[in-house]
């Protein structure tokens, strides 16, 4: 019977790949269980358990007195000679092994439920654990059932739950397909925990990249955002750690080869790759790409900016159903909105490029002050602040530009009212 009884706990354990030395542990203690049940809670005994021999052996001591007061803790000379054949003195220790025979086929079928219901509980905190530690990682396994849309997913014998919540929208399986997905979610409930996976979430996005690029696995390329609008589009913004290597170039690829593979996976979700920059309005400006903006002006309190576009750049900013704003808003955090550049006269800065030189230029164009009136409107303080230029400098600037800009708007005005007065002037 002992065979008999570990063999069928040896199974359980090779099935449930639990432990050995857990598995003695629980036995013992449901052995131990079942001598309390016999004996009573003050009896002194041991249980031994060699899984590898498949034996259990459960030891009783019982110390030899003259006079028997408490049967469970004493025993007399007469009762240890009829049991074992042997003569002990007063005083010294019995140890009897007990046959589990003698405890019961109900006892010991007991002792197979409670076991039963560790392994159980074991299974369910070896499962937690197991996925609560690849949190964010990929895993990829065959379709095995399809309920109300859900996707279930059998992984090393757990069963994956990929809601459709989170799946790609234009997806659709069936059993037997392969699915690649981050494990999102691991919940505790009253019988098996639920493993959420996901594939619309920005992190499988994220480790797509580290699988596709060495450089961003490597961490010479860091993705430092990513926005994304499952199956539609995304954009990511990366930064190079390394001067030598251009971050988008990288992620890209040779011929695109790179972002091809991870816009398959994502069943041909389109994908930014842009520059990430610390300064806000040059950040957003690449994150509204490929719209050209006229400037930029940014509350940083109130996290919120305002974007001056040309008439004809408003579709490109806003992007499909408002999908590029939208991203670019995730992407910097910024809540932006759109203003669409008004007739009024202004001068692009390049007019400017002789008086102001190539440098300072650039840095206009560069934070988003890419005309005269940009430049006007914004406040000293703030060009100081995103410029990083000194404050006698940028008035100087600014007076400049200001002046010939008002002359050149007094001109355009004269012009226009010339033309006017021949325009009226003419026979009709």
């Amino acid at each position: 019977m002992n065979h008999e009884i570990v063999e069928s706990f040896s199974g359980l354990v090779r099935e449930k790949s639990i432990d050995k030395d857990i598995l003695a542990g629980i036995v013992e203690d449901i052995f131990g269980m079942m001598v309390r049940k016999k004996f009573g809670p003050t009896a002194k005994f041991d249980v031994v358990v060699n899984m590898d021999k498949g034996d259990i052996e459960i030891y009783l001591e019982r110390e030899v007195v003259e006079v028997v007061e408490d049967p469970v803790r004493q025993i007399d000379p007469a009762t240890v000679k009829k049991i074992s054949g042997e003569d002990m003195d007063i005083g010294e220790d019995y140890v009897e092994i007990l046959p589990l025979e003698d405890f019961g086929r109900r006892l010991i079928t007991t002792a197979k439920q409670n076991f039963t219901q560790r392994v159980k509980e074991i299974e369910k905190e070896l499962v937690f654990n197991e996925y609560n530690n690849s949190l964010g990682e990929i895993i990829v396994d065959e379709v095995y059932q399809i309920r109300n849309n859900d996707i279930m997913v059998m992984h090393n014998k757990t069963e994956l739950l990929l809601p459709k919540s989170e799946q790609i929208f234009k997806e659709r399986y069936k059993k037997g397909d392969t699915v690649r997905a981050i494990v999102k979610e691991v919940r505790k409930n009253a019988t098996n925990p639920t493993v959420i996976i996901s594939r619309s979430a920005p992190q499988f996005l994220e480790r797509l990249f580290e699988i596709e690029i060495p450089e961003i696995y490597d961490g010479i390329i860091e993705i430092k955002c990513i926005a994304r609008e499952p199956g539609e589009r995304a954009k990511v913004a990366v930064e190079s750690h390394d001067d030598r290597i251009d971050a988008v170039g990288a992620c890209v690829g040779m011929k695109g080869v790179r972002i091809h593979a991870i816009v398959r996976e994502l069943n041909n979700e389109n994908i930014d790759v842009i520059n990430y920059s610390d300064e806000p309005a040059v950040f957003i400006q690449r994150a509204l790409a490929p719209a050209k903006l006229k400037s930029i002006q940014i509350d940083h309190d109130t996290k919120k900016a305002t974007v001056l576009v040309d008439e004809d750049q408003v579709s490109l900013a806003i992007g499909k159903g408002g999908q590029n704003i939208r991203l670019a808003s995730k992407l910097s955090g910024y809540d932006l909105q759109l203003v669409k550049e008004s007739s009024e006269y202004d001068i692009d800065l390049e007019e400017f490029k002789e008086e102001i030189g190539d440098e300072i230029l650039a840095k206009f164009t560069e934070n988003g002050y890419s005309t005269a009136k940009a430049v006007i409107d914004a406040s000293v303080a703030e060009l100081v602040r995103t410029l990083d230029l000194p404050q006698e400098k940028v008035e100087e600037i600014v007076t400049l530009i200001k002046t010939e800009f008002e002359e050149a708007e007094e001109e355009d005005d004269d012009e226009s009212s010339e033309q006017e007065e021949e325009e009226t002037s003419q026979p009709s």
